[in-house]
């Protein structure tokens, strides 16, 4: 892959297939989102060459496509449209889609807890699930689903986004620079993200009786986006 991505780093193309794979991995979490950043970060820190100008042979970087910056505004605003389309059709998914979500225990589970954790303001478990496996998903289709108010989830999953791919990009980074722009370097970048996914997903199975004792209160909550 590291190859397939270098080839591209040279043209702004690298962003549209990132956004692409980030945008579309709501819906289908097998897309490796994850990986093709952390490969894109990789080889533009592979891109960055020190080479010498002037007649004092002064020495300046160039930093060849894509800028580090560029790649985690992309990736992060793909992450947040994505949650958005999910959110939306989830909104208006009506009787079908609350039947399937009934019949899934994990997403019954899910969209209790993050209505309680959303009515009180600790919206940190969308930021968690962001992470995890499928967990993107799972919150996202839940919010919708149970009618959140766009206002209480929105601004979490622009904090998830940015988080997401802020550490994407910075394990693709000094993955590269500290064990250079190998397979090796990428293999290690990769499996940290994993670890951090199974982390995240263990923290979403935790039961957590702050949440519990939240959503016995009766609270009065806005329904409308």
């Amino acid at each position: 892959m590291l190859e397939s991505v270098g080839a591209l780093t040279s043209s702004p193309w690298i962003y549209a297939v990132v956004a692409l794979s980030v945008l579309l991995d709501v819906f289908l979490p097998v897309l490796p989102s994850g990986v093709l950043v952390i490969t894109a970060a990789t080889a533009a820190a592979a891109g960055t060459t020190t080479v010498a100008t002037g007649a004092a042979g002064a020495a300046r970087q160039v930093t060849e496509v894509p800028s580090l910056l560029a790649l985690i505004l992309c990736a992060a605003t793909a992450s947040v449209l994505g949650d958005l389309v999910a959110y939306k059709l989830a909104w208006r998914g009506g009787e079908r889609l609350d039947r399937a979500i009934a019949r899934s225990r994990r997403l019954t589970s899910a969209q209790e807890r993050l209505g309680a954790a959303l009515s009180r303001g600790g919206g940190v478990l969308v930021v968690i699930a962001r992470f995890a496996p499928a967990g993107r998903s799972v919150v996202s289709l839940g919010a919708g689903a149970s009618h959140r108010a766009v206002k209480e989830f929105l601004p979490w999953s622009a904090v998830a986004g940015v988080a997401w791919a802020g550490y994407s990009v910075g394990l693709g980074y000094f993955g590269a620079q500290w064990l250079g722009a190998s397979w090796l370097g990428t293999a290690i970048s990769v499996l940290a993200l994993f670890v951090a996914g199974g982390f995240a997903a263990l923290l979403m199975k935790r039961p957590a009786a702050a949440a519990a004792a939240a959503a016995a209160a009766p609270v009065s909550v806005p329904t409308a986006s």
